[in-house]
C-alpha cells in the first residue's frame, strides 16, 4: 500500500465526535460519526452526493462485530432510512469532492467492500447479497484506487473492517512464528499490528481450569463464545481453531488455548524454546 499524508478535521475539536477525513491528492472524503451525532451529519452537504457508507455495531444477542455496507445516489436520504436499525452505533460515509461517482460507480464500490470485508472475518455482514456491476477498465482501476483510500482511512476512523486478521499483509518486518504448548495441545501464531494471532489448525485444551470460572470469568466467556461461532470445535481430546484467529494480547491468546489465565509473554516460544519476553527483550 502507497504512503499516505492523511489530514483529519474535528469539527467540535472533539475526537469522539464527528470527523472529517481527506488523503492527499485524493478526490474523495471521509465522514465518520457516533449515532448521537447522525442529525449533524445528515445537515452536512457531502451527503447529497452519490457514495458508500458503514454502519458499524455490535449483534445484540451475541454480541459479534456487526456491519451494513451500503450505497446511495443522495447519502442523506438512505441514512435517514437506517434510522430503525437497531444494532448500528457509528457511521462512517465515503463521497467524491469532485462529485463525478455514479450509481455503476458506488455498486461497483460497494461489492468490492463486501468482498474484502468478508475475506477479513473480523465483522458479520447485515447485508443481502450486492450486485456485480460491470465497469470500463479504466472505471475499475479508478475504483480501486478509491478503495485502496478507504482501506487507508477506514482504520483511522475507528474501524479494522477491512484490515487481515493476521496482520498487514505488507509489511517491511516479518514477525517470527510462535508456539504454545501445554499438555497435548500446540498451538502457533505471532504479533500483529492489533495484538496477537493464532493461526488456524492450532490447538487449545478441551477442559478449563476448575479456578478459572472464579477467578478470570472473562476467558470462559470468551471461550464460550468462541466455540459457539464455530472458531473452536471439538476433535478428539482437544478442540481446533477452524480460522486465523485476532487477539488483544499475548496473554488473551495463551488463556484461551490454557484454558485459564497465562502469561503470554513466557507461554508463546519460537522453535528454539526461547519467550516472547525474551524475544523482545533482545
Amino acid at each position: 500500500m502507497s504512503s499516505a499524508t492523511i489530514k483529519l478535521f474535528l469539527p467540535h475539536g472533539d475526537a469522539k465526535r464527528l470527523r472529517v477525513g481527506e488523503v492527499s491528492n485524493w478526490t474523495g472524503k471521509a465522514l465518520a460519526a457516533p449515532r448521537t451525532e447522525l442529525d449533524d451529519l445528515l445537515l452536512r452537504e457531502e451527503l447529497e452526493n452519490s457514495g458508500v457508507y458503514f454502519l458499524f455495531g455490535a449483534d445484540p444477542e451475541t454480541g459479534d462485530l456487526l456491519a451494513y455496507i451500503g450505497e446511495a445516489e443522495v447519502i442523506r436520504d438512505r441514512l435517514k432510512q437506517h434510522k430503525g436499525k437497531d444494532f448500528w452505533s457509528s457511521v462512517v460515509v465515503f463521497v467524491s469532492k469532485d462529485e463525478n461517482l455514479t450509481k455503476a460507480h458506488i455498486r461497483f464500490l460497494e461489492n468490492r467492500i463486501m468482498q474484502e470485508s468478508r475475506l477479513a472475518g473480523r465483522y458479520r455482514l447485515d447485508n443481502v447479497n450486492s450486485s456485480n456491476p460491470k465497469l470500463p477498465e479504466s472505471d475499475r482501476e479508478d475504483m480501486e484506487v478509491f478503495l485502496s483510500r478507504i482501506r487507508q482511512l477506514l482504520p483511522v476512523l475507528g474501524s479494522d473492517l477491512l484490515s487481515p486478521i493476521g496482520g498487514s499483509v505488507k509489511t517491511s518486518k516479518v514477525e517470527k512464528e510462535l508456539f504454545c504448548k501445554i499438555k497435548n495441545v500446540v498451538a502457533r501464531g505471532h504479533r500483529t499490528e492489533a495484538g496477537f494471532v493464532v493461526f488456524k489448525h492450532s490447538s487449545a485444551v478441551l477442559i478449563e481450569r476448575p479456578s478459572t470460572e472464579t477467578q478470570a470469568p472473562a476467558i470462559l466467556v470468551h471461550r464460550h463464545k468462541l466455540i459457539h461461532n464455530g472458531t473452536l470445535v471439538e476433535s478428539g481430546e482437544v478442540y481446533l481453531f477452524t480460522r486465523d484467529t485476532e487477539f488483544s494480547s499475548p496473554s488473551m491468546a495463551a488463556a484461551i488455548i490454557h484454558g485459564g489465565s497465562a502469561n503470554g509473554l513466557t507461554s508463546w516460544k519460537d522453535a528454539s524454546g526461547k519467550s516472547l519476553k525474551d524475544i523482545e527483550a533482545d
